[in-house]
């Protein structure tokens, strides 16, 4: 723990964990391409700001696909306009990630026989222009179906904001602007249609777009509206999965936990001991946890962070990487003022991961009751277990390395189990298991490397085999014992001989004689 006056934290999402591999797909739209090429959403980092009936949506996107005149839709509940859509420095969802994320702690026992030593420490480790033309339906006979309610430039985007009267309008409105809805898209579109949404069309000119590792770095889009509906819109996202899609929100709120409110909510496994070896492989054995998690939870949303941040109790233990007060600002304080600009706010990260079949309607969010689980809180039974009721949030995805004190003992009554930094006194490090979307899977078997038994999603630890029974003993070879009366038959067999010797000398010396 520690103070963070200037240090206040917002509520973003960790869409992942350390290294890189299969695609996770999550957006709260859809791509659209003018090639007609497959355009596939890798990860989406969203934060939801709420106050009252007023929403702030902060995103980022990473896609793979032609980077050739492309666009995002996104359904939203209101004509937005210029003043309320803008673009975020990137490294805004870097602290939210960092601060949200799963983490890996590290203690020593202290020497049983202590002497005062300084307050523990903790450091956080790495673990062309183009535009849009006024709306052009398809030529038709009847009636325009698609109308633009606003246009306006921010940043690389040319953005548009469409209403719809049909789905299949807004299909030939996407066809004659020269784009291409992906495959089975329109059946997505026709429930947004229906319910009176507006359509977000953020089109993007390629030539101002950076290109890191391959992939298209968008600057981070933020827009608010008032909706009395507190929910987000991830049907459309399913147009561009490429299989099993990871989708993590943090939502801020001035002083309420969040939920789901139509599927089921369950809650990581936390605090409890794994093995040194997992150090190496923190962001593989976090998802192995998550995915063991799921399959005990079918459908399940899973709540991995819930806390509530003050300026002087921001976060146990805090990583290096935090958010300022001008970063929890561009995520939306400045829309919503109030507690949240002044640095006290609750920070709820959900994380999904489902199929394209999975999820039939979107998300929608309820207020929920506080909880507190995963701290360095011991009592007469122990390190405290799981998730509890609170008065207040306090609940982090947390897992621990202990090393036992190996010293000399010297003192009378040794105080034992007593846990803090190394014994150099220097830092201890806290592991981020960050960008979990994107960790290794099947790297890690979680009943080898836990500390104890999760009870919480009916998974054991694997107990070591038993030593094999030891062969029975067997005497050493010894010469077999003589029958009885061997003896005396030797001696006798020996006297005979004897006998027979002597009268054989006898007879010799007869003979001489």
């Amino acid at each position: 723990m520690r103070s963070l006056l200037p240090k206040l934290a917002p509520a973003l999402v960790l869409a992942a964990l350390a290294g890189g591999a299969r695609p996770a797909d999550a957006f709260c739209g859809f791509y659209v391409s003018g090639t007609g090429g497959k355009m596939f959403n890798d990860a989406t980092e969203v934060v939801l700001m709420r106050e009252g009936t007023r929403t702030v949506l902060a995103m980022q996107n990473d896609y793979k696909g032609p980077l050739e005149d492309f666009a995002m839709v996104v359904p939203v509940p209101v004509v937005l306009h210029e003043g309320d859509v803008k673009t975020l420095p990137k490294t805004v969802f870097d602290h939210v990630d960092s601060l949200g994320s799963p983490r890996l702690v590290e203690y020593w026992e202290q020497d049983p026989c202590p002497e005062p030593r300084p307050p523990m420490r903790y450091r956080m480790a790495e673990g062309a222009s183009g535009g849009y033309a006024p709306a052009s339906p398809a030529p038709s006979k009847s009636a325009p179906t698609v109308k633009v309610e606003a246009q306006f430039d921010v940043a690389e985007y040319q953005i548009v904001i469409l209403s719809a009267t049909e789905a299949t309008g807004l299909e030939d409105w996407l066809h004659a602007n020269h784009y291409k809805i992906p495959a089975g898209a329109e059946p997505l579109l026709r429930p947004y249609v229906e319910a009176g949404m507006k359509f977000f069309v953020a089109k993007v000119d390629p030539k101002k777009v950076q290109i890191v590792e391959g992939h298209a770095a968008l600057s981070p889009l933020r827009f608010h509206y008032d909706s009395e509906d507190f929910q987000l819109p991830i049907r459309l996202g399913m147009a561009n999965s490429s299989g099993t899609q990871d989708l993590v929100i943090n939502i801020l709120s001035a002083a309420k936990r969040y939920e789901v409110a139509n599927y089921k909510n369950a809650l990581i496994p936390t605090n409890f001991d794994v093995k040194d070896s997992v150090r190496q492989r923190f962001g593989s054995f976090y998802t192995a946890l998550f995915d063991k998690t799921v399959q005990a939870n079918p459908g399940a949303v899973i709540t991995e962070y819930a806390w509530s941040a003050k300026p002087q109790y921001h976060c146990d233990p805090c990583p290096e990487l935090d958010v300022n007060q001008a970063d929890l600002m561009s995520l939306g304080g400045d829309i919503v003022g109030g507690a949240i600009a002044q640095g006290t706010f609750v920070m709820t990260r959900l994380h999904a991961r489902y199929g394209t079949k999975d999820m039939k309607d979107d998300l929608r969010f309820r207020e929920a009751k506080p909880i507190t689980g995963g701290r360095e809180v011991w009592t007469k039974t122990g390190i405290e277990y799981g998730a509890a009721p609170s008065e207040e949030n306090y609940f982090q995805a947390r897992y621990a390395i202990r090393h036992w004190w190996t010293g000399k003992i010297a003192c009378k009554n040794p105080q034992r189990g007593v846990w803090g930094g190394p014994p150099d006194g220097g830092d201890t490090q806290v592991i981020a298991a960050s960008k979990v979307a994107f960790a290794p899977r099947g790297k890690v078997s979680v009943p080898d490397v836990i500390g104890r038994d999760l009870w919480e999603i009916g998974l054991k630890k694997t107990r070591p085999a038993p030593a094999p029974a030891p062969a029975p003993k067997i005497p050493p070879a010894a010469t077999p014992a003589a029958p009885k009366g061997a003896k005396g038959a030797l001696s006798f067999g020996a006297g005979l001989f004897g006998a027979l010797a002597l009268l054989g000398v006898g007879s010799v010396l007869r003979k001489k004689r």
